[in-house]
């Protein structure tokens, strides 16, 4: 597996703990915890930048963070769960499958 694809799981699940904290947080000590990983989910987001297409690795980040955290309410927060959010959300997996599926392919007149 390329190192990149390593720091888009470690931007997505940094970027999950964050948003768990801003559902838990209360204290000062645990608001700097917050800081530190939103700092670490933006430096492992642009080392994944640095080697993969911007658009796949944002498009990865923002569907494992929306499908994560669409998990986290429903698991951990006791959220409402409908049918159609589970059909949403299987789209959103799908959009992230196809995008890793088609990273480095060539398309004709040039790669993308």
């Amino acid at each position: 597996m390329n190192k990149s694809w390593i720091y888009v799981m470690l931007t997505s699940l940094s970027e999950l703990i964050w948003i768990y904290g801003f559902n838990t947080a209360s204290s000062l000590w645990e608001w700097a915890i917050i800081v530190g990983f939103i700092l670490l989910d933006l430096y492992f987001l642009a080392k994944a930048c640095g080697n993969l297409p911007t658009g796949t690795v944002y498009a990865i980040f923002a569907g494992a963070g929306t499908v994560g955290t669409f998990l986290m309410d429903v698991l951990l927060f006791g959220q409402h769960i409908s049918i159609m959010k589970i059909l949403f959300t299987m789209l959103v997996v799908g959009g992230v499958i196809g995008l890793k599926l088609s990273d480095n392919k060539s398309i004709e007149g040039g790669d993308y």
